[in-house]
């Protein structure tokens, strides 16, 4: 599949990225910077024991950020003092050629990739080079790397940290085929009879788009288990189930989409499920209103909280007291037990985050972004409120003075709602990347509609 239109012609930009990562070891140790290497394997292709069939290949994305490159069994080195970019293909295994065909050339490389030149891995050499870790593709230079040092990693998240317009344009063509796999999903809903239906009717639109990868494995929920926020079963029946959550992203060139949507399954929303699913709405917008450069996570994360007491004393689930009462208890906690969202690019809960999960606050110990927010980061905005008998066990023993239990038990079938969008910061606040709609009339009507054509088909 071809590039987005917006990237004919251009290279992914390796070259700036080793610059990114050597500016940023110099401002974290200058000294230990100065005239330094840096040396990453990719990964490469590995036999299943017992077999000769290859496991599936995920590429190093440490290694990926510095070549733009994902053909297994390559290497990188980077050169600071000469600024040079060295991209090292895998030796040419001639009788491999008669299975596989012919390998990338050198020439071909050097064409296609952001580099200053193109050898083969038997060339390689160097002293000394920093590197992530040592591991089965680089053992045999072992003793010429410096291996796990912080500031490295320092250097490496940071610059990752920060999308240029070439990553960007990445993560909008990942979004927008995203996007057509959840509308498809929800366009389906009359043959999903089973979890697996929705993650297959999702993997098949990737697929038919170009994205053979997903940057996650697809959750696809049904009834009380979408109170379950990884969950990856997807084979349980959801004929007598009557609310839907899906969490799915393509993945474009090794950058991640991740978004979540939910719906009812036969296009009427249930009294609850309505109420829950505009709560979880509220909150996502007024994140939104605070989200902008230099504004701290923490503070929109716990807006979001706020949100939720608010609209739970309204419900009646949460009985008449104070907000701030209910906040200081962190009776919420367990009701929304997980971040507002996390940063996004080539991993999913992207690098440079900064999480403190041993924070002793149940509010904030499983937030994955601790620092402000800065112009070109890409996060996610997903609050949600789930109804879990495992998560509330203890809360409705502890804090029970808090909760109306005859309220609170006509939301248990709903399980939980979540929303997630794909956002990038900008100079003036925010874009949504996906635009697949949250509208809870929209989406009836898109399921209804569905519905309507299999009637039609069937008289």
């Amino acid at each position: 599949m071809s590039q987005p239109r917006a990237l004919i012609g251009k290279k992914y930009p390796a070259k700036q990225h080793a610059r990114n990562v050597y500016n940023h070891f110099k401002s974290k140790n200058a000294s230990k910077a100065q005239g330094s290497f840096f040396f990453i394997s990719g990964e490469n292709l590995e036999l299943y024991k017992y077999c000769d069939q290859t496991k599936p290949i995920r590429q190093n994305r440490y290694f990926y950020y510095l070549t733009g490159c994902e053909i297994p069994g390559s290497h990188v080195l980077y050169d600071t003092e000469k600024d040079e970019l060295t991209l090292y293909l895998p030796d040419v295994d001639k009788e491999d050629i008669m299975w596989s065909g012919l390998p990338l050339s050198k020439e071909a490389a050097l064409e296609k990739y952001d580099v200053d030149e193109v050898k083969y891995a038997a060339e390689i050499e160097f002293t000394k080079a920093f590197t992530t870790d040592i591991n089965q593709w680089n053992k045999k230079f072992e003793t010429s790397l410096i291996e796990s040092d912080s500031d490295f990693f320092y250097a490496l998240d940071e610059s990752r940290l920060i999308k240029d317009d070439y990553e960007i344009e990445l993560m909008r063509h990942a979004a927008k085929l995203t996007d057509n796999c959840h509308l498809a999903v929800m366009s389906a809903t009359p043959i999903e009879t089973n979890q697996t239906h929705i993650h297959a009717e999702f993997m098949y639109h990737a697929l038919r788009q170009g994205s053979k990868y997903q940057s996650y494995d697809p959750i696809c929920c049904s009834g009380e288990s979408c109170s379950t926020l990884h969950y990856v079963k997807n084979d349980e029946e959801i004929n007598d189930q009557r609310s839907i959550l899906i969490d799915a992203g393509c993945e474009w060139n090794c950058y991640a989409s991740d978004v979540t949507r939910c719906f009812p399954i036969n296009g009427d929303w249930t009294k609850e499920h309505l109420e829950i699913y505009n709560l979880v709405l509220k909150m996502q917008e007024e994140a939104y209103k605070l989200m902008k450069p230099g504004a701290k996570w923490e503070d929109l994360h716990l807006k979001a909280h706020r949100v939720l007491i608010e609209g739970f004393k309204e419900l009646g689930i949460f009985k008449d007291y104070p907000v701030e009462e209910l906040f200081e208890n962190k009776v919420s906690a367990r009701f929304f037990p997980h971040g507002l969202g996390h940063l996004l690019g080539l991993d999913t809960h992207d690098v440079g985050g900064y999480a403190n999960y041993s924070d002793p606050d149940p509010l904030l110990c499983y937030l994955r972004l601790r620092r402000p927010l800065e112009t070109n980061m890409v996060v996610t905005n997903e609050p949600g409120c789930y109804f879990s008998p495992f998560l509330l066990e203890d809360v409705l023993e502890e804090k029970s003075k808090y909760i109306n239990r005859e309220v609170l038990d006509k939301y248990w079938y709903i399980g939980g709602v979540r929303i997630e969008d794909d956002v990038l910061i900008t100079k003036d606040g925010y874009e949504i990347l996906n635009k697949i709609t949250k509208d809870p009339k929209e989406i009836s009507d898109i399921i209804k509609n569905s519905l309507n054509r299999k009637f039609h088909n069937i008289v």
